[in-house]
């Protein structure tokens, strides 16, 4: 597999959705983690469509929007792109004042690398008049260039008899590599390894420092790289805060830090009135395997070796691809796991709607068994007839039924199938 991008752009299938957002919405908002396209996106589409251009990672726009926000977006062009805007807290108010004055659709494209949500001030303040959209890093489908319909065939339980080509050793070499754009630009491996570090250095000095005066600087990125090795687990703050002279509330605090830049994510359990024996504790996720890797320190040849890290983060690099691909879609779809205290678990269940719920166990082996599917029929048994399909996503070659609405598909049938 060719790692290499050079200098073309890769498509952005979110482009779609921010466009049709600009027709009938007077601000848009793209967020997402520095470095993963936010502003190439953004500014894309505002230059087609004659928008100006403004960066607060210029010293002398942000001084002067945080001087005189009412006066700064009063000299605003009708149609502009902000960028990085979480740098200027004050500045939503000030677009709340002029967005209440003209209402007109595709005012504003704002973009921002911590998430603003989490700040029920800053959220409140355009509510009603903002459309969000987030944007990832790149998804496999992005990097081939052809938009996946795997969700089309998830949901609609059809999953034909194919063969597909098994990816090998190629599998270890996509999780390492991520979805960073800049980072693909880097032919060897260990050049996107470097670019992955700085990057974290750099964000943890530059965005957190901004977001929050924490008095231990120092220990976010070995609570990082703490993080990265319980990537696809259970959260457990007490095991976190274990490798600290901090106490679990402060730890908490972090987390919940790491999450507003985009290096961290809970994914919540599934519950069903159903069932009363289910973990109901979250798992943890780093946003993308390139930087859990990079933080590990594990190259593709020793990943591809290391069974046990090697299905971690593959969980955590399915998980990330079709939380990519679900996020141009125009219906959302909503992202668990199901786990009871019997041991049966399924690594993600996803609803679509209120009456359709999909279950996907993943596996880094190349073959599958009647075994594999254990969790998936609790999770059938306990959604009923919301139950759609399920699937075991493995790193074999074939589709195979395992019964009514139970398949095992390739791991590339996330981003060929068309």
């Amino acid at each position: 597999m060719d790692l290499m991008t050079e200098s073309i752009l890769y498509p952005r299938f979110a482009r779609r959705r921010l466009e049709e957002a600009l027709t009938d919405t007077p601000v848009v908002l793209v967020h997402g983690p520095r470095q993963c396209g936010k502003t190439t996106l953004a500014r894309m589409v505002g230059d087609a469509a004659g928008y100006g251009y403004v960066t607060f990672d210029d010293d002398v726009q942000l001084a002067a929007a945080e001087t005189d926000p009412v006066g700064f977006v009063a000299d605003l062009p009708d149609k502009t792109v902000l960028d990085e805007v979480q740098r200027v807290p004050g500045l939503f108010l000030a677009l709340k004042s002029v967005v209440d004055r003209d209402r007109r659709p595709g005012r504003f494209i704002l973009t921002g690398s911590a998430n603003v949500l989490l700040v029920p001030k800053l959220a409140d303040s355009l509510a009603g008049r903002m459309e969000i959209l987030r944007l990832h890093p790149l998804a496999q489908d992005e990097l081939a260039r052809n938009e996946s319909h795997f969700f089309d065939a998830l949901f609609e339980g059809r999953f034909l008899n194919r063969q597909f080509e098994r990816l090998g050793p190629a599998l270890a070499e996509r999780i390492v590599a991520g979805g960073y754009p800049a980072a693909l630009t880097r032919a060897k491996p260990q050049r996107r390894a470097a670019w992955y570090r700085d990057y974290i250095e750099t964000l943890v000095q530059r965005d957190v420092r901004d977001l929050a005066r924490i008095r231990a600087l120092e220990s976010l990125p070995r609570l990082l790289q703490l993080a990265a090795s319980q990537t696809a687990r259970l959260v457990n703050v007490a095991e976190l805060a274990a490798a600290f002279q901090l106490s679990r509330p402060t730890i908490h605090d972090y987390v919940t830090l790491l999450e507003r830049v985009f290096l961290l994510e809970h994914l919540p359990p599934w519950h069903s009135n159903r069932l009363s024996r289910l973990i109901k504790t979250p798992k943890l996720h780093l946003t993308d395997t390139g930087l859990a890797t990079a933080l590990l320190g594990v190259d593709s040849a020793t990943l591809a070796r290391d069974r046990t890290t090697l299905g971690q983060l593959l969980e955590t690099f399915v998980f990330q691809e079709l939380r990519r691909q679900a996020s141009w879609r125009d219906a959302p779809i909503e992202f668990y796991h199901f786990r009871d205290k019997d041991g049966a678990e399924v690594d993600i269940v996803l609803e679509h709607g209120s009456q359709e719920v999909a279950g996907i166990e993943i596996k880094a082996a190349a073959t599958v068994t009647g075994k594999d599917f254990r969790g998936l029929k609790k999770l059938k048994e306990a959604a009923r007839d919301r139950f759609v399909v399920g699937l075991v996503v493995y790193d074999g070659e074939s589709v195979a039924s395992f019964g009514d609405g139970l398949y095992a598909v390739p791991i590339r049938s996330l981003w060929e199938t068309t």
